[in-house]
């Protein structure tokens, strides 16, 4: 089988540059390990910056997120018993969107299925196993991967590995040439869906004493809840009433947090993580693969669609200039966007956690922050600009 970008990865990234690469006359396939009703339905991912709406809405695959999304122009921080609004368009002129990041992959599965390949090729195969990448530093990288108990390969000219934290491509890179940035902070988020009506129809984030909540939405009848937790938190002893009196406790709600059915619950690792390059021949690392961020500010997805309008960008001035210059420039342009992204969710998160062991000096500088942050428009318009998605170099 032979394409011009192999993509390892049915994830957003993976498939928004099929996607793109496909509108601009290139030919790709996306090769992914999991099932399509798997990767259809994994909850991650809920909040969309507006240059990413922007990017979907572009590209032909916004209609449904137009329809069914939940604008927010603004976000609440609540310490010390009450709640500060940022207000987040009035600041910017910019919204951020609640869209479950399943709903978009569902969104570009659709596409890519719908438009099919220039060669003839699939555009996805779905339930691959043993991929493989081999020759990346050569002119003719190749894919070798299991799929229906026939060992295939797939020829290309580049690899985008968009296969996430877990896959295979970030470990092709040699352990010479890749640079590890990595924090694992000392908490997690107990998370649960609910049908139940939101709280709020902004996000609010709660610092308290007892530890971080937050309370977002994934529509008009599911909430999505989380708590601060321990990293190694034992699920069976949180019944649901403990996490509802927990709830109330920490957002400082009464009758408006409905107290729903609770249909899915989990701990979230909180980690900041970043390899430098995201490059290495005609292998190019994209989203989770090359980045994580903590999902205080929900950036995750949002970097990896900026990595990918480069990559996409680059890819299609080499078909149709023979122009390398962007591709060549790929990882530096990124990283200056990841690097910005990593500092934001690591400020806010610094911001609103419990820290255990820390003294009361730390517990004050803390709580002196939020009421600068909550206060003053300088210091909301930098949160508000950050939230709501820098400017796009590309």
């Amino acid at each position: 089988m032979r394409t011009q970008v192999g993509i390892i990865g049915a994830g957003p990234a993976g498939l928004l540059l099929s996607h793109l690469l496909h509108l601009a006359g290139i030919d790709s396939v996306v090769l992914e390990a999991r099932s399509r009703a798997y990767v259809e339905e994994r909850v991650r991912a809920g909040l969309l910056e507006q240059g990413s709406v922007d990017t979907l809405t572009e590209a032909g695959v916004g209609d449904r997120l137009h329809r069914q999304g939940l604008a927010h122009h603004g976000i609440e921080l609540r310490f010390d018993g009450a709640g500060h609004r940022i207000p987040l368009t009035d600041l910017t002129g910019k919204v951020v969107t609640i869209y479950g990041q399943q709903e978009v992959v569902k969104d570009l599965i659709a596409a890519r299925l719908a438009a099919g390949t220039h060669s003839g090729n699939p555009p996805i195969l779905f339930e691959v196993a043993d991929v493989a990448v081999h020759d990346v530093t050569s002119d003719s990288p190749r894919i070798s991967f299991t799929h229906e108990g026939q060992t295939q390969v797939l020829d290309c000219a580049f690899i985008g590995g968009c296969d996430g934290f877990h896959g295979i491509c970030r470990g092709a890179i040699p352990e010479e040439i890749i640079r590890v940035y990595d924090r694992i902070y000392p908490f997690a988020w107990l998370g649960i869906l609910a049908h139940s009506r939101p709280v709020s129809e902004e996000l609010i984030y709660a610092r308290h004493s007892d530890g971080f909540a937050l309370a977002t939405m994934r529509s008009e009848t599911v909430s999505r809840l989380y708590l601060q937790c321990a990293p190694d938190e034992d699920l069976a002893q949180w019944p649901d009433d403990r996490i509802w009196d927990e709830l109330h406790n920490r957002l400082g709600c009464g009758d408006e947090l409905q107290q729903g059915k609770i249909f899915q619950k989990g701990v979230t690792a909180m980690r900041s993580y970043v390899v430098e390059p995201m490059r290495h021949g005609r292998l190019f690392l994209a989203g989770d693969a090359a980045h994580i961020v903590p999902p205080t500010c929900a950036k995750g997805m949002n970097l990896a669609i900026a990595d990918i309008r480069v990559l996409a960008r680059g890819l299609e001035r080499f078909f149709t200039k023979n122009d390398a210059t962007l591709l060549e420039q790929y990882s530096e342009i990124c990283l200056r966007r990841i690097w910005k992204g990593q500092r934001f969710s690591w400020w806010m998160t610094s911001m609103l956690h419990r820290f255990d062991g820390a003294d009361p000096f730390e517990h004050r500088v803390q709580v002196a922050e939020l009421d600068y942050v909550s206060t003053s428009r300088a210091a909301m318009t930098t949160l508000a600009e950050n939230y709501v998605g820098l400017p796009y170099e590309v």
